[in-house]
């Protein structure tokens, strides 16, 4: 799968595009924020954990027959997911 040009970036994560027109690459980022913005930094290793989260909560939403756009996790960061439209909803733990 080959990575192309970057449609978006957040605090967390970017997503880019694939040659492939119905799925993205989803790469975690190591970069931190608090008190809304006001202070940045970087977690070595959060990306990472993110990624892992993520993938081992949209496998078992998979496995009790939720849909999601989890595909395959292609690297320590990097998750190949579905072309979807998204709900506009942030959570902040």
């Amino acid at each position: 799968m080959e990575r192309r040009s970057q449609l978006y970036e957040g605090k967390a994560k970017k997503v880019y595009e694939t040659d492939d027109p119905n799925l993205l690459i989803v790469s975690y980022k190591d970069d931190a924020t608090a008190f809304n913005g006001l202070k940045k930094g970087t977690i070595t290793g959060k990306g990472v954990i993110n990624n892992k989260m993520s993938n081992l909560l949209m496998q078992y939403l998979e496995k009790n027959g939720i849909p999601t756009h989890f595909v395959k996790e292609i690297s320590d960061r990097d998750t190949i997911v579905k072309k979807v439209s998204i709900v506009p909803l942030e959570v902040i733990v």
